[in-house]
């Protein structure tokens, strides 16, 4: 039997009764599937029932096959040695004992038929550019891109029929995405994998989109579903605007047909009132009008019903999916002011910067280097996280830095109880007003932070940092696409051009960066060094 998963009338909801699913059925085959969709539609939750993570409130989860699971947010216990996490120990143990002598049968039992484990996993680890970590190695040494690439790795080494990938580029340097992007190509199983990564969705056979709790199937990869997607909602509007022009007319034929039964019922009266005719003629008369005229009126209202229920059907189909609003305050630096200063520089795990190093006025830098090379260390130590070895990191301007993790957020807060922890001088009007704007209305400003998508999450912190006064004249962003699904990504895009300080941001997804107009470009590989774009190799 081939791998297949099957949702039948799926329901899920959040602890606070939130809905997230109600009777959803949704079926995967053989073949890579990108699942789509706004955050907070469910994207990963669907992934999580289909792993057993989460339990669902009605409905059922049937999987024909193993599942092998890489969640958005990958942990590895850093007391675990490579080969721990990758699930061969035993087996690697197992293997040296017999090589070394020891024929005891356990031994035999543990290794099974998997004599070549070791060499498969170096093999699995050179695919995905992790040769030189070892399988000896702790994983407290790795950074958080090579934590993703290990888990991914673990779970090609057990040969799943069922391939789960939520948000798999996150974190993950340019060069350690080609190495995902080969493994996801040759894939021969089901997979269902949930990105906003283009290249990555490019790669799959189909798109499935969820929306509002149901879902929608277009062949071919993200650019063949953004074309098909372009002519539906071309054809979406034509509809409304013929659904308008036809609800326009009704009311106009109902209003004219109102003013002649008024104008009949006028002259009717003014007949009676002459006695023009015998009483019991013009009674009859005057109740034939009346009907007559009641099944006019509401023939018209029925037709103007109708019309407005097409008008609606129609307005349902066109998409107008709500993005972020970025309001950034005014906070323009002048071209020559100096708004940072690096000076000899170490780093806690040993990147430097040699020398003095100056950010001046509205400058827009992109930080980049392999997964490991200390960006995140970088920023953490300019934002005062961190003290460096030796060396100074000076800001001369107000700065914020939105962290890679989120971890700005306080789960056990609401939404709106985590923004005003930065703004304890802000009402609870203007708090609530600004979230509205990051699309945190009414009762959803006063959802838990723990029960956010990451998308929603990093919506959440991002209000609560431009909200935080004084305003920043320096703003850091680290990785700030992870979760952002598309429209969003452009949303923070066209905010950030309006910005007028000076810009960091350390990030793996090149097109984002190219679109923020960035005027310098740091590479930190053991010293911070310039570059230009065309400095930039990415060997497949």
């Amino acid at each position: 039997m081939s791998a297949s998963i099957t949702c039948t009338s799926l329901a899920f909801s959040w602890p606070d009764g939130t809905p997230v699913f109600e009777g959803l059925d949704i079926a995967f085959g053989p073949g890579r599937t990108g699942l789509v969709g706004v955050n907070g539609s469910g994207k990963s939750t669907l992934l999580k029932l289909i792993a057993s993570e989460l339990t669902p409130a009605d409905g059922a989860v049937r999987v024909a096959g193993e599942v092998g699971y890489l969640p958005q947010n990958v942990t590895l216990d850093t007391a675990l040695r490579v080969d721990e996490a990758l699930g061969i120990a035993a087996r690697r143990a197992a293997l040296h004992a017999i090589e070394a002598g020891d024929v005891a049968e356990e031994h035999f039992e543990t290794v099974g038929d998997d004599w070549d484990v070791e060499e498969r996993a170096l093999a699995t680890l050179g695919e995905l550019g992790l040769g030189h970590i070892g399988l000896d190695r702790g994983i407290g040494e790795v950074s958080g891109g090579e934590s993703v690439l290990l888990r991914l790795a673990a779970l090609l080494l057990r040969r799943p029929d069922v391939l789960l990938l939520d948000e798999p580029t996150n974190n993950l340097d340019l060069y350690a995405r080609r190495r995902l992007y080969t493994a996801v190509a040759s894939w021969p199983g089901v997979m269902v994998v949930v990105s906003h990564d283009r290249e990555l969705l490019d790669l799959v056979d189909q798109i499935a989109d969820l929306r509002s709790g149901e879902v929608s199937w277009y062949g071919g990869n993200f650019s063949a579903y953004e074309e098909a997607l372009a002519v539906e909602q071309d054809a979406a509007e034509r509809m409304v605007r013929v659904a308008e022009s036809d609800f326009r007319k009704q009311k106009r034929e109902l209003v004219d047909a109102q003013v002649k039964l008024a104008r009949r019922k006028r002259y009717g009266q003014k007949m009676f009132e002459q006695k023009r005719e015998p009483k019991i003629v013009m009674g009859a008369r005057k109740r034939s009008a009346q009907e007559s005229a009641g099944k006019h009126r509401i023939m018209h209202e029925e037709k103007l019903a109708e019309a407005k229920d097409r008008l609606d059907e129609a307005v349902e189909a066109v998409r107008d999916d709500d993005e972020i609003r970025v309001d950034l305050p005014y906070t323009a630096v002048p071209p020559g002011r100096t708004v940072l200063t690096l000076m000899d520089l170490e780093l806690a795990y040993g990147a430097r910067v040699k020398g003095g190093l100056d950010l001046r006025g509205p400058e827009r830098v992109a930080l980049i280097g392999r997964n490991g090379a200390g960006k995140t260390t970088l920023l953490r130590t300019i934002a005062g996280e961190l003290e460096p070895v030796s060396g100074e990191a000076t800001a001369h301007v107000p700065l914020r830095f939105l962290p890679q993790r989120l971890d700005v957020l306080d789960g056990e807060l609401s939404v709106a109880e985590n923004v005003a922890r930065f703004a304890p001088g802000a009402t609870n009007n203007r708090v609530r007003a600004r979230l509205a704007r990051f699309l945190f209305r009414g009762a959803r400003a006063d959802q838990q932070a723990s029960t956010l998508s990451g998308g929603e999450r990093f919506r959440a912190a991002l209000a609560a940092l431009m909200l935080a006064e004084p305003a920043p004249q320096l703003l850091m962003l680290d990785e700030p696409t992870n979760n952002l699904d598309m429209a969003s990504v452009r949303q923070l895009t066209s905010a950030l051009e309006s910005y007028e300080g000076a810009l960091v941001v350390a990030s793996h997804d090149l097109p984002f960066l190219e679109s923020l107009g960035i005027t310098r470009w740091l590479m930190l590989d053991g010293e911070l060094r310039e570059v230009t774009p065309e400095d930039l190799e990415f060997p497949a």
